[in-house]
């Protein structure tokens, strides 16, 4: 998990009436949300041999400017999740860039009168010149929380997860909840127990596709692991030795899993 700041190299504005130059960073990405990188997995240093969509000048990268663009090729391009495990600086930056293109593509006509939107000058949302409805990028937040009983932590087999045998607790804040009703709610619908000591530890943007991870600690209180057969299939407390760590450590995940074996 990449811990330092996005604004250590990154500051933040936008347009799109900015072209880049060769100097420039471009971001480039496919229908897929995979990033374009060349033979020598560097980004391209111009856009002519795109098909482009739209390209959005997004702020400025290690004192250049930095550009998304979404393009349809047949050129090669890579997951996020490859990036990550490649070079963390370029992922950190191109996760933003990605939500910033979901969002400008998504938003480019009014989903409330069908009116092409423009760009703010001021705020980075796209607006509607018609109804004036505000369209701004979409964040999901969702919590993930690591339940401890001792020294054991619960672990569950999430049905749509084929490649990762158990995870930690994890679902989206539904409206009106506040995110640690969300955290109470997620537990006792995956595995109908009872928990308490609800613990804030930190958070973490996560671009697949648009979620900002809200990560919890917790206590076993009551009740005994009754699975939903839904979204899990399989719940059980696991000590420390008996935890299979996942490839990578890019998310907030393998964070809370590490802080618990640290901890015990």
């Amino acid at each position: 998990m990449i811990e330092k700041s996005l604004y250590e190299n990154y500051k933040i504005d936008f347009s799109d009436e900015i072209t880049p130059t060769a100097d420039d960073y471009l971001f480039v990405f496919n229908e897929n949300r995979e990033l374009y990188l060349d033979e020598d997995k560097k980004l391209p240093e111009s856009l002519d041999n795109f098909n482009v969509n739209f390209c959005l000048y997004i702020g400025d990268y290690k004192g250049k400017r930095a550009f998304a663009a979404n393009v349809n090729s047949d050129e090669s391009f890579y997951p996020l999740h490859e990036v990550y495990e490649q070079d963390h600086d370029l992922y950190h930056i191109a996760s933003k860039a990605v939500l910033v293109s979901d969002w400008y593509k998504s938003f480019q006509f009014c989903g409330r009168c069908g009116t092409p939107t423009e760009l703010d000058e001021k705020d980075m949302m796209l607006k509607c010149p018609n109804c004036g409805q505000n369209h701004y990028p979409h964040i999901s937040p969702a919590i993930i929380v690591a339940i401890r009983k001792g020294d054991e932590l619960l672990m569950a087999k999430h049905s749509y997860h084929d490649n990762i045998r158990y995870a930690l607790i994890a679902g989206f804040v539904e409206p009106g909840e506040s995110v640690e009703e969300a955290v109470h709610r997620e537990v006792s619908e995956e595995v109908g127990i009872k928990i308490k000591n609800v613990q804030y530890q930190r958070s973490q943007s996560w671009p697949f596709p648009d979620s900002l991870m809200l990560g919890f600690t917790a206590e076993y209180e009551s009740g005994e692991i009754k699975v939903d057969g839904d979204e899990i299939v399989r719940a059980q407390w696991f000590k420390k030795d008996e935890i299979i760590r996942y490839g990578s450590d890019i998310s907030i995940s393998d964070w809370l899993i590490q802080s618990f074996i640290d901890s015990v």
